[in-house]
């Protein structure tokens, strides 16, 4: 009789989820329960799935609302200590930036972002005016995966 293979524990396994949309504003619900049913499916608990899921909705939003994209790609990738959300975009001229909105409830997406995750950041992609902007979530700051 053949023996099945045992699983494997390697404790520098990454996961990793991508998916495109068009850069439209209904694409932005969409992107969010894409990410979330990949959470559910890697066995995520309720608080980080509802952390990255507004963070899916702010960057993504961002790419939408803020740059000449037609199509952008988001990317979930859960490693050992952290989970990172990245959103690569078509570009615009400038990058992402926190500014002061005042009252305005427009704007505060990445203050959201910058409050809830590690560390965040953006690069250009080296393709025209492409770039990615990325989030990270530490493993503690909230339930691991």
């Amino acid at each position: 009789m053949a023996q099945r293979p045992q699983p494997q524990t390697d404790t520098g396994a990454v996961r990793r989820f991508a998916f495109e949309l068009p850069a439209l504003t209904a694409s932005v619900a969409r992107a969010r329960r894409l990410a979330e049913e990949r959470l559910i499916i890697w066995g995520c608990g309720p608080g980080i799935r509802d952390t990255v899921s507004l963070i899916v909705s702010e960057l993504v939003t961002n790419a939408v609302v803020h740059t000449a994209s037609g199509r952008f790609v988001c990317e979930l990738r859960e490693g050992e200590e952290k989970l990172r959300i990245a959103v690569r975009d078509e570009g615009g001229p400038a990058g992402p930036r926190i500014r002061d909105c005042g009252e305005d409830e427009r704007g505060r997406g990445l203050i959201i972002v910058d409050a809830l995750c590690s560390a965040w950041g953006a690069e250009r992609t080296g393709h025209g005016t492409s770039q990615t902007v990325w989030a990270e979530l530490a493993h503690g700051t909230g339930e691991a995966c």
